[in-house]
């Protein structure tokens, strides 16, 4: 191939031979650089051709009515120089436009990012948490979803039942609902402090479980692609914000004493309601929480095996013993749907609101405030009187095992379960001054 120094006027005249697809005019100055014409246009460009690693290589430098001379000299050296440094300059120039493109898409990226709202990011978390599964079961049972719904709820509906003394005749809005509004990208400390320091004032407790659920939020969106650009992740975590966070306090003597069992039974028996009054009492006698007993569906209840599957909110689902007098208490009921404490009234079809029936059976046995939690509390504290082994009273209330030969070495059957819970039931009937006999035929009821 024949090398000429380039010049405007060789390059002007230079054109491809008639019945030829392309032609080359080759720099004498620079190896491997050279002008290339083609029969299909009249744009000339300069190209560089080299070999890398034994194969050859050529690429395009530019059109000639764009690059002088000299640029196109200085263009095709530097090509030269990535050669013998062990570069592949196709690669090198891919690998510049990977990160121009990967840059400009991060751009693009904050920028829908910082727009995002912390409303809209929620909605998409509560889908992808509702969705997530954990050896075959959803991860959230529904309380932990209801709960979430709870905290962003819009407010303003007008309450029917269950309203407390001095409380507003219509629902407040969710404790999250101010932060909702807020840009994503604006939710930092300083957001959420003042949110918090407004919020502690109104409703302690319901404050530090609505932090709770806002710091898995943006531990959440800290590891979405969407999201990660725009989120403060550390927004719960600086420390002027968790001493507000208030600690769990428990109630002072919101338990029964020995000497107010038999008042309270008497009190409680009394309600008019009859689902009701079986529905606290089971509560005292199980130690289960209010929610999960108050779900208790009939095909949970075994009564050839004497058992009740509860739907745990911390393992799934336990299943505990059902002891003689809960089981007369419950096949006393009417069944109305598939839920054990029905509701005709009830939008859920299960018994919504004990609480002001409870609270009407305490002020009528002279008993001092007790909560329905408080019920669940006097199971765990009047079992100490029959002396039951700790492990025993928390596997029935569903407790967390709290030593290691718990979790992993102990695995106690239901009738070993059982045996110890109808002692203490047996033990809290006597109390209570109700003698009561289970018999073949039937479930009879004797007060002394």
């Amino acid at each position: 191939m024949a090398k000429v120094k380039l010049t405007a006027g060789r390059i002007a005249g230079f054109q491809c031979d008639e019945g030829k697809s392309q032609a080359f005019l080759w720099c004498a100055e620079v190896p491997g650089l050279g002008v290339r014409a083609t029969a299909a246009s009249t744009a000339k460009r300069y190209i560089f051709q080299a070999k890398v690693k034994g194969q050859s290589m050529r690429v395009t430098i530019g059109k000639v009515s764009a690059w002088s001379i000299d640029e196109a000299q200085v263009e095709a050296r530097r090509l030269q120089r990535l050669i013998d440094n062990g570069n592949d300059p196709r690669q090198v120039k891919a690998d510049i436009e990977a990160a121009q493109d990967a840059e400009a898409a991060a751009l693009v990226q904050k920028q829908v990012s910082e727009s995002v709202t912390v409303a809209e990011a929620w909605k998409v978390y509560i889908a992808d948490r509702t969705a997530s599964i954990v050896d075959g079961k959803p991860e959230w049972g529904e309380r932990h979803k209801a709960h979430h719904e709870y905290f962003v709820q819009a407010g303003g509906v007008k309450r029917t039942r269950g309203r407390r003394p001095n409380e507003r005749k219509t629902t407040r809005p969710g404790m999250l609902v101010p932060l909702m509004s807020l840009r994503l990208a604006d939710l930092d400390a300083k957001a959420v402090g003042a949110w918090m320091e407004k919020e502690v004032k109104q409703a302690p407790t319901s404050a530090a479980k609505a932090f709770r659920f806002l710091r898995a939020f943006l531990t959440w969106c800290a590891k979405q692609d969407k999201y990660r650009v725009a989120v403060h992740p550390d927004a719960c975590q600086a420390d002027d914000v968790k001493k507000m966070v208030p600690t769990p306090k428990v109630k002072k003597n919101d338990s029964l004493r020995k000497a107010q069992i038999q008042p309270w039974f008497e009190a409680v028996q009394k309600v008019g309601n009859p689902v009701i009054a079986a529905y606290l009492q089971c509560l005292l006698l199980t130690g289960a929480r209010r929610n999960e007993l108050a779900a208790l569906r009939w095909q949970d209840v075994d009564f050839q095996w004497k058992s009740l599957t509860i739907r745990d909110k911390v393992e799934g689902e336990r299943t505990i013993p059902m002891t003689p007098f809960v089981e007369h208490l419950i096949a006393t009921l009417p069944r109305r749907n598939g839920f054990v404490f029905s509701s005709p009234t009830a939008k859920s079809g299960r018994l919504e609101e004990p609480r002001n029936p409870h609270n009407k059976a305490l002020a009528a046995a002279a008993l001092p405030a007790l909560s329905l939690h408080g019920l669940r509390r006097s199971f765990g504290t009047l079992s100490e009187w029959v002396e039951v082994p700790a492990g025993i009273v928390a596997q029935i209330m569903g407790h967390k095992p709290s030593a290691i030969a718990e979790k992993h070495y102990i695995q106690r059957e239901l009738d070993l379960l059982h045996l110890w819970h109808v002692k203490i039931e047996a033990w809290i009937l006597e109390q209570a001054g109700i003698k009561f006999v289970p018999v073949q035929a039937g479930l009879q009821l004797v007060k002394s």
